[in-house]
């Protein structure tokens, strides 16, 4: 049955929860703050038509045997240490609709396993598998290592080579039905099989599962109804690390509602790597959430080992005491417990039935089956069975024969010993525990985590619905009270204004001078001192004596002679102008771009278009700001002249003895000095371009490097901070003409706010409205689930009347109207 027929009030509930999530994406202040994703994951295992449990672990973990006895019947291929990548599904068909589907690997699977696995024990495999002679040489290979290590179970590399065996003889008899490089499909009627269980007897046998990809089991069986798929997976410590993976994936995969997770962990004593690695991932995957079921099988294992029994309860207890769902089996006498009932004397207990194949003669003596053996050391040797109840004969005690022993034990206790075996194996209990949860608990828990994971969405829709709808409800509907309420608080709008104001010049002020980061400013002083250095080069490159020579000779039209120094008197004048020029262009262009880029902020700033709105105009805040630019560029371009005419005196070092500076300036005079003509200055040109060029490079470099940053900032520091309070005092001042210009756009914008209240208290109706209905269907559904408890909350009426005391105070609030208009003007 679906879940709307079982559930009607249900039907509608995707559509229901998708728009309180609509809902929720409309408010960008929630939506910041809520994760929808997680109801998105919660919704859809929900509503989805199946159910994947998925069996997970270790091989000879168990898994397939557990999956066998939970459904008494044997589906699944199960040997120790039999390592196979197949996938097995089993989902749930009606009466007469059992059937098998079976996905062969490619060729190229099977050649890769063959290589991964001939790796493994050391052996080199064919590289092509199409040559009969070179496969059943490595057979050959593989049996002799078998045979090397004591049998197919007795080491890893043991099992690998028979997981090789496996896999040779199994593509050796399905040649005809592997293709090369796709994955072959077949049904059970294809194979000629009537019944499911020749289908299964088939894919069970170890070589068949050895090539099998896929399994896909449709049976009749009511653990399987309400959409329930079993999975049975590789082990996560397959040696073929591509089939490990798989299981990985799947535990990762959305699809997964539910993880059986099988440890040996009775068999090991502690928990591999895999096995941690696998507990992570399943705590990443949002679907899985607290659906795992934790089954330690092998338990008989330690009822003959007290150290294992002890590190097992440890492990337990230090790892998964927050876990409810624990469970402790033994899978083979589980199983095959209950295939005992079917059973007699006549049949040797199933040793000539269930265990037929195994105990087939070897050399003239009958095999043991793994489970006798078990059988026997359950009755005999681990002290679980309470002979009281049960006594041994002597008949038993008196014969060394195996299966003997096991004939005679069934022989005089019968069905009583069969069902205490399977009670001490913990099947039935865990059979019990997840029949329970997957036929009665599933749906309504799955619905309880939608309903948790929707209960804070609904909460904060709520509120922000009900604060939203009490501050319209509280606004005044009266033009009249609406001007007034607006005239009573512009005196302290203008002060708002004039304090953001305030706080905006004093935050661009820091930002350029206490901490550089105004990326503008920063570019114009390095555009600055790139043409201060520029500039020097330029002027030393093409400085010359000649043309400072005849200003020399200009100022003195008596003397036809020029000192020396004279040169270099005028030398020093010439380059002290020519960067003063530079440096003042460069003052004004940064103080004008530093304010034109401030202007442009303040103007589109909200406080700016307020001002406009009570004013009609922005208080003259533009022009103030102009004037402060002009007075700020002509103290900064007074700094760069006082700076520049400093140049014109030569540093102290300049005729300090012993430097370089005085060297040159001896070695120039000497040389210039030689005679009186003009030729003997033009020979002293480089000399003397040298002897500027050391002065004024120390010069230019303190100014740019040191001195004049500091200058810009103390200017705009100075000139800013002051005017700001003085700018905020005067937007004040203007109360009485906002207050006129205010009069005469109220009436207009008193009705406006009114319309604009009604428009937004019907959207947030119709958004109440909206929420009430897709809650009350949802409410419905939980109902119908019995989870009264999970009912998500409403929006009432009587929640949307405000209370006398609270609208006295929302109404004191004169912010609120204006705050729900910026809200939706954003």
């Amino acid at each position: 049955m679906t879940l709307l027929s079982l559930f009607p009030q249900c039907q509608d509930l995707q559509a229901q929860v998708e728009a309180i999530l609509q809902l929720l994406q409309q408010e960008p202040n929630l939506r910041s703050q809520q994760d929808g994703s997680i109801v998105q994951a919660s919704l859809r295992k929900a509503i989805a038509p199946t159910f994947e449990i998925v069996f997970a672990g270790a091989f000879s973990a168990g898994k397939s045997m557990l999956i066998n006895a939970l459904l008494e019947r044997e589906l699944l291929y199960s040997a120790e240490g039999h390592a196979t990548g197949t996938e097995c599904k089993i989902a749930f068909a009606k009466t007469g609709e059992e059937r098998v589907v079976l996905t062969f690997l490619s060729e190229v699977e099977v050649r890769e396993q063959v290589q991964a696995l001939s790796q493994l024990i050391g052996q080199v495999a064919p590289m092509n598998i199409n040559q009969p002679e070179a496969l059943k040489q490595l057979q050959t290979l593989a049996l002799t290592v078998i045979e090397k290590e004591g049998g197919k179970s007795k080491s890893k590399r043991a099992k690998d080579a028979d997981a090789l065996n496996l896999l040779l003889e199994g593509f050796t008899n399905n040649r005809d039905r592997i293709s090369s490089t796709a994955n072959a499909t077949y049904s059970m009627e294809q194979f000629g099989f009537d019944n499911l269980k020749k289908a299964a007897d088939y894919a069970r046998r170890g070589a068949n599962s050895a090539v099998l990809k896929r399994v896909e089991y449709y049976c009749n069986h009511p653990l399987l109804q309400d959409g329930n798929v079993i999975i049975d997976t590789p082990g996560i410590d397959a040696p073929i690390k591509k089939d490990a993976a798989l299981t990985f994936e799947k535990i990762e995969h959305p699809d997964t509602s539910a993880v059986v997770f099988v440890l040996k962990t009775a068999a090991t004593g502690e928990m591999t790597s895999e096995e941690t690695e696998l507990s992570e991932k399943m705590q990443g995957n949002a679907g899985i959430r607290d659906r795992v079921f934790y089954v330690f099988n092998r338990i008989d294992e330690t009822w003959t080992n007290d150290q294992l029994r002890d590190r097992l309860n440890h492990t337990i207890s230090s790892q998964f005491r927050n876990s409810s769902k624990i469970y402790k089996t033994s899978g083979l006498l589980g199983f095959y417990g209950s295939q005992l009932k079917n059973t007699s004397i006549s049949d040797r207990f199933g040793l000539d039935s269930v265990f037929a194949e195994s105990v087939k003669s070897v050399g003239g003596e009958e095999g043991t089956p793994q489970f006798v053996n078990e059988f026997n050391s359950y009755c005999l040797v681990s002290g679980k069975l309470d002979i009281t109840k049960f006594p041994i004969p002597y008949s038993v005690l008196e014969t060394n024969v195996k299966n003997e022993k096991y004939v005679r034990l069934l022989s005089h206790s019968g069905i009583g010993l069969i069902n205490q075996l399977i009670k001490d194996s913990g099947i039935e209990e865990f059979r019990t525990a997840i029949t329970r949860y997957l036929t009665t608990e599933k749906r309504p828990l799955l619905f309880a985590d939608l309903a948790d994971d929707l209960q804070p969405i609904c909460i904060a829709l709520r509120q922000s619905y009900l604060e939203a709808w009490l501050k319209l409800e509280s606004q005044p509907r009266d033009i009249e009270a609406i001007k007034s309420q607006e005239l009573q608080k512009l005196s302290q709008d203008l002060k708002q204004i004039g304090d953001r104001l305030r706080e905006h010049i004093a935050q661009e002020v820091n930002v350029s001078v206490a901490s550089d980061r105004n990326e503008l400013l920063e570019a114009d002083y390095l555009k600055l001192k790139t043409k201060m250095v520029r500039r020097l080069d330029e002027l030393i490159v093409s400085f010359s004596v000649a043309m400072v020579h005849q200003r020399a000779q200009a100022s003195h039209r008596r003397n036809s002679v020029v000192p020396v120094m004279g040169i270099l008197t005028e030398g020093f004048y010439f380059l002290a102008n020519e960067l003063e020029d530079v440096l003042v262009e460069c003052s004004r262009e940064l103080i004008a771009n530093f304010f034109q880029n401030m202007i442009e902020q303040i103007k589109k700033a909200d406080y700016y278009r307020e001002l406009y709105r009570l004013l009609g105009n922005d208080g003259e805040t533009e022009s103030y700001l102009q004037s402060v630019m002009v007075k700020a560029s002509e103290a900064l371009v007074n700094e760069a002249k006082t700076e520049c005419d400093r140049y014109v005196r030569e540093r102290p070092t300049f005729y300090a003895d012993g430097t370089v500076g005085f060297w040159q300036l001896q070695q120039t005079l000497q040389q210039a000095c030689r005679g009186y003509d003009y030729q003997s200055m033009i020979e002293s040109e480089p000399a003397i371009r040298q002897l500027l060029k050391l002065d004024f490079e120390y010069k230019v470099k303190d100014t740019v490097i040191r001195t004049f940053r500091q200058t810009i900032n103390q200017t705009l520091n100075t000139h800013l901070l002051g005017g700001a309070d003085k700018q905020a005092d005067k937007i004040l001042q203007q109360y009485d003409r906002a207050r006129e210009y205010l009069a005469q756009t109220l009436e207009k914008e008193a009705q406006s706010k009114v319309d604009n209240n009604r428009r937004l208290q019907s959207e947030v109706k119709q958004n109440i409205d909206v929420y009430n209905a897709a809650v009350s269907n949802i409410n419905q559904c939980l109902e119908a689930m019995q989870l009264t408890r999970k009912k998500l909350p409403i929006i009432s009426e009587s929640d949307l009347l405000i209370p006398t005391a609270i609208a006295e105070t929302i109404e004191a609030d004169s912010s609120i109207v204006d705050e729900v208009e910026d809200t939706e003007e954003e």
